[in-house]
């Protein structure tokens, strides 16, 4: 074949081809790129639909001043409980690991069979019982002018970690806290008896800035004996057996029985099963370290980490052992 011949040839095979290269191969890459759309837009949907559910779901509250049941958004309920159970002074990391306790809590009651001792359909009460809530209009009426930014500082925390809670092989925890520790957070199985392997004992030194650090509490040797149902002879002062883990009483003899801690700290009101005893004339003498059983979470400890630079993340990786934290 000629040159000139061929080059005709290439030139008008090159003339019908290039066109339907750039029909064809085009097509092929806005299929791709349409797959990956629509498989961002298939998860983006999924995961408004998974917050929406979350903002949807309702706590129903039992309200021990009005004996009804009040069903509340889940997020309010947070933001209610963290303003109730923690000081809104703490830094706002420490109020992020608060929230995730609190939401926790109810989604462990959720999952959970139904509870006798609540009133009508209530899933938790507003007292210790359960967890302390308390409405924004009462909250109003408690902080007066400080209302505001208190509770913009909750909700910042609250919505911070929106939907968020603390799970163990994919089960919500028993996500206990308490408000001061004595160096130390306490084992689960030492103060309840029952194992939990995310609540374990674990160091907590920032406590000490707590104004309940310390304590001493004073009792008439005639009310320590009528508490507990035992004779306290003139010259017995009591005698620590052994200590937990977290360094807080674990035996004790007194009057001729053995008590555990825990026994002595909810008979007497004690701040703290970590305490001495000595006797001073007609009254029995308590000195305790840290406000509170001591398992979980310790609040002041929470800030202390916070002020340190710590964020919800890492408090909540040091007080409780192994946890996730997953979507509700």
């Amino acid at each position: 074949m000629k040159k000139g011949v061929f080059f005709s040839v290439v030139m008008i095979t090159l003339f019908f081809l290039i066109p339907i290269l750039l029909v064809v191969i085009p097509g092929q890459g806005e299929d791709k790129v349409s797959e990956s759309t629509q498989k961002v837009e298939r998860e983006t949907r999924q995961a408004s639909a998974q917050l929406e559910e979350t903002e949807e779901r309702t706590v129903p509250v039992f309200r021990s001043e009005t004996e009804t049941v009040e069903e509340t958004d889940l997020e309010t309920y947070v933001a209610g409980v963290v303003a109730s159970e923690m000081p809104v002074e703490f830094d706002v990391e420490a109020l992020k690991a608060q929230a995730l306790t609190a939401r926790t809590y109810v989604a462990k009651q959720m999952a959970s069979s139904s509870d006798i001792n609540l009133p009508q359909d209530a899933l938790v009460t507003d007292t210790t019982m359960h967890q302390v809530y308390k409405s924004e209009e009462e909250l109003k009426e408690e902080w007066g002018d400080d209302f505001d930014w208190k509770m913009n500082k909750v909700k910042e925390a609250v919505f911070a970690t929106q939907g968020q809670v603390l799970t163990y092989d994919g089960e919500p925890i028993t996500a206990a806290f308490f408000s001061t520790s004595n160096g130390y957070t306490e084992n689960a199985e030492d103060y309840w008896q029952n194992p939990e392997p995310y609540l374990q004992s674990v160091e907590s030194p920032w406590d000490k800035a707590s104004p309940r650090y310390e304590n001493v509490q004073r009792m008439a040797v005639g009310e320590v004996e009528q508490k507990l149902n035992i004779s306290i002879p003139a010259e017995d002062t009591g005698e620590i057996i052994s200590r937990t883990d977290g360094n807080r009483v674990a035996e004790v003899q007194l009057g001729g029985e053995t008590f555990d801690g825990r026994h002595i700290r909810e008979e007497l009101g004690l701040d703290s099963s970590d305490f001495q005893m000595t006797r001073e004339g007609g009254d029995m003498v308590f000195a305790t370290k840290g406000w509170g059983h001591g398992v979980g979470m310790s609040q002041y400890g929470a800030d202390g980490m916070a002020r340190e630079g710590r964020d919800y993340q890492d408090i909540l990786q040091h007080y409780y052992k192994d946890v996730v934290i997953s979507s509700l």
